[in-house]
């Protein structure tokens, strides 16, 4: 299974939310049901990660995803974007066969 990309811009921010947690935090991504198209993106910071986690890691930023949410995630994209719109991460999904037009919910 392939696990999530990050891209630097969404590393870059990573690095920056971390910056003021303890060492060995990392920001968790994850599936959960809800949203507007059945399916909606989560973020934590986790002081300390599962043991059953998977990691990603780019330029220093570790994002880490749960088994479960890793099949959902897999071949994902995630970046980070500055617009009109707002700061936040976005996941570009293989998997999503719909998504909401904030891109914050998916269907598959």
């Amino acid at each position: 299974m392939a696990k999530p990309e990050l891209t630097e811009r969404a590393a870059k921010r990573i690095l920056a939310l971390l910056a003021a947690e303890a060492a060995g935090a990392a920001m968790r991504v994850g599936v959960g049901g809800g949203g507007c198209s059945g399916f909606q993106y989560t973020y934590s910071v986790e002081p300390a990660p599962s043991a059953d986690d998977v990691a990603i890691e780019r330029d220093g930023a570790r994002l880490v995803v749960d088994p479960v949410s890793l099949a959902y995630l897999a071949g994902a994209r995630i970046d980070f974007v500055d617009d009109l719109m707002g700061q936040s991460f976005r996941i570009e999904n293989p998997n999503a066969t719909s998504s909401c037009g904030c891109g914050s919910s998916f269907s598959l």
